[in-house]
């Protein structure tokens, strides 16, 4: 029914708890679960190997000149699923108690063969903002644990089951690029944009896309993880105070590029959720690229 995908770099720690977390709660969970390791120094290639065969994985190991990076990681990831469904993954999450039975239910409810669905995020309020858009929860950095070796999994998958047996919420926007999607519908669209390799903005673009398509979005309280936040993205080392200066680069050489390609930044809607706007530069919707 499902394959499960993270593409990982760097983030040893937290991919472990990634790992644990798909094979222990996901109902699923003797599914296939594909992992991209790219350009990694960190020991997570040695710990893949030596893990393999515990947690069923199919591992790709990767050194590129030019690297993939988050959404040619998800690109490649997908090229490689053979089953109906894709559950995209990030190696900062901890999937809750049976996460995927209710995406999965979504997309197979949906008359839109075009659908992805999304998870509730619960995070630790690591920059002292607690505000939060629809669909994501923010608590105390002491409430489950801000970092991976104080994270308490335990105490958030009995809280996690909880709230989900006591709402019953939907959003119909997307949520950061997981949860769960159809092998179909990814493949129409042709997956993420290359020129905003190796990461920032390619999420913005993916969903104007997909909107510009007819696709349909659906995000539950009925699904839930735990997201670390922003470690892949900004704080991969774990410092939350100073973000890495190559990674400020990398956003605004992305930032530009999304500019040239609709001749304007994104629009969004209500809930803060991007809106349909038209590509400019001549490209498509669809998107035909090597892998």
């Amino acid at each position: 029914m499902i394959t499960f995908t993270l593409s990982t770099f760097n983030t040893l720690n937290y991919l472990k708890l990634a790992i644990e977390s798909v094979r222990k709660n996901s109902y699923y969970k003797h599914a296939p679960f594909v992992i991209h390791a790219e350009n990694c120094t960190d020991g997570t290639d040695e710990w893949l190997l030596e893990n393999k065969d515990k947690y069923n994985l199919e591992i790709y190991i990767e050194k590129n000149e030019v690297p993939r990076g988050i959404g040619g990681g998800m690109n490649f990831c997908a090229s490689k699923v053979k089953t109906k469904y894709i559950g995209f993954l990030s190696s900062d999450f901890w999937m809750s108690p049976n996460w995927d039975e209710e995406l999965v239910n979504l997309c197979e409810a949906s008359t839109n063969d075009k659908i992805w669905t999304f998870s509730y995020r619960v995070e630790p309020d690591i920059f002292n903002d607690p505000i939060s858009r629809p669909g994501v929860i923010k608590v105390s950095t002491d409430t489950f644990g801000e970092y991976h070796q104080t994270f308490n999994s335990e105490a958030f998958d009995t809280w996690s089951t909880e709230f989900s047996e006591l709402n019953d919420v939907t959003y119909n926007i997307p949520m950061g690029v997981s949860g769960v999607i159809s092998k179909y519908a990814w493949d129409y669209i042709g997956g993420n944009d290359d020129r905003f390799a190796p990461m920032y903005w390619e999420d913005a673009d993916l969903f104007i896309r997909m909107i510009n398509e007819g696709y349909e979005f659906k995000l539950t309280s009925k699904s839930m993880l735990y997201h670390f936040a922003s470690r892949t993205s900004r704080f991969p080392d774990d410092n939350l105070k100073q973000r890495p200066a190559h990674l400020e680069a990398y956003e605004q050489r992305s930032l530009t590029r999304f500019i040239e390609k609709y001749g304007r930044l994104p629009e969004h809607g209500p809930y803060g959720e991007y809106i349909g706007i038209p590509i400019t530069d001549g490209s498509e919707n669809i998107i035909k690229q090597s892998i």
